[in-house]
């Protein structure tokens, strides 16, 4: 299991992690470093530290729908195609992701594009994947 601290963070590889830090994992639990320890373990956010780590063109992150949507399961339900990122901003502030379902994707997607202005992030089903790629469906996320 790779264990990387947040921005600044400390981790002893014989000790576990520092108190008090917080922690995000892309592996499966088992270690015995986590045991007692409060962590936030986020696939999403786990998946963008690896897409910096590798210099990844792309961070794609499968979910189970299609495109990110803003007043979603409603009659007014817009799903999207592009957002910058003054647009998921701008969403994000007016409520329309859920923190345990799509704010984390669109966060993540964000936090890679800051990083990475040049490159894009995509939000999409699996089984869209391919066509995501290839800028036919799926929420693509950009700097501008």
């Amino acid at each position: 299991m790779g264990l990387h601290p947040d921005a600044g963070g400390a981790f002893d590889g014989e000790k576990g992690p520092v108190q008090g830090e917080d922690l995000r994992t892309s592996g499966a639990a088992g270690s015995g470093h986590l045991e007692g320890v409060a962590a936030v373990i986020d696939k999403d956010f786990a998946a963008e530290l690896l897409a910096e780590e590798v210099e990844a063109d792309i961070l794609m992150i499968l979910t189970e729908v299609e495109k990110v949507a803003i007043n979603y399961n409603t009659p007014e339900q817009e799903d999207l195609d592009h957002l910058t990122l003054m647009d998921a901003a701008r969403y994000i502030e007016e409520g329309h992701f859920p923190a345990g379902s799509m704010l984390p994707k669109v966060e993540a997607a964000m936090k890679f594009v800051r990083r990475y202005p040049s490159k894009k992030a995509i939000i999409t089903s699996l089984d869209k994947a391919v066509e995501a790629l290839a800028g036919d469906t799926g929420t693509t996320i950009t700097f501008n």
